[in-house]
């Protein structure tokens, strides 16, 4: 087992089963893809790290538990189609792509968008689309959407894309209330939105139209 390897099944075991990540299929793909891959050359020692990581722009990839939180909450099956809001680096990604039938994913800079591309060509992602835009909107075009994933604080979660979860779907969002930000799931039943807090967070504001 490669360093990295075991670095990583620790990471599974003590940051996540521990700590009440409980879906199998998301500690399996997160014990499967290798993190150090997405967090530059500067900072592979630390992939493992239990803190979030800078990736330029002034952007971050989330802790592990949040990531695994994140995941954890959508319930995904398999057959989904996700919408993902801040690709990043491309390693939540890279995990929705595992974890569902097909991903787009939206990023406002398009230098991360370039090189996201090239971390999940290395991954594999075969069935993950790639957008530069204005996250906070959403993709309209391509919606309803059974889960969608936010990885920046908003004031309040989105309409547009409240708009374009399906009935029955999932979305997680931070939501930034005054100096708190907590991490949200809201789930969709009709008109109506199940609205569940899961825990305080930390997040890069959400910028656009329906953000900050």
């Amino acid at each position: 087992m490669s360093d990295f390897a075991a670095q990583r099944a620790r990471m599974v075991e003590h940051q996540l089963r521990e700590r009440g990540i409980e879906d199998e299929r998301v500690l399996a793909a997160m014990g499967e893809v290798p993190r150090e891959e997405f967090v530059g050359e500067r900072r592979r020692e630390m992939a493992y790290a239990d803190a979030a990581l800078p990736i330029g722009s002034e952007q971050t990839i989330s802790q592990p538990w949040i990531v695994a939180a994140i995941l954890q909450a959508l319930e995904l099956q398999g057959e989904e189609t996700v919408l993902e809001i801040g690709t990043g680096s491309g390693y939540s990604t890279c995990l929705l792509g595992r974890l569902s039938e097909h991903v787009v994913s939206v990023e406002r800079h398009a230098g991360l968008a370039r090189l996201a591309a090239e971390h999940l060509r290395t991954c594999r992602a075969q069935n993950v689309e790639l957008m530069v835009g204005d996250g906070s909107r959403g993709v309209p075009a391509r919606a309803p959407f059974d889960a969608i994933a936010v990885h920046a604080a908003a004031p309040a979660a989105p309409p547009a894309l409240l708009e374009q979860l399906a009935d029955g779907g999932r979305m997680v969002v931070p939501v930034a209330d005054g100096s708190e930000e907590m991490l949200t799931v809201l789930r969709r039943r009709g008109n109506e939105f199940e609205t569940v807090a899961l825990a305080p967070c930390r997040f890069v504001p959400l910028i656009g139209a329906e953000g900050f």
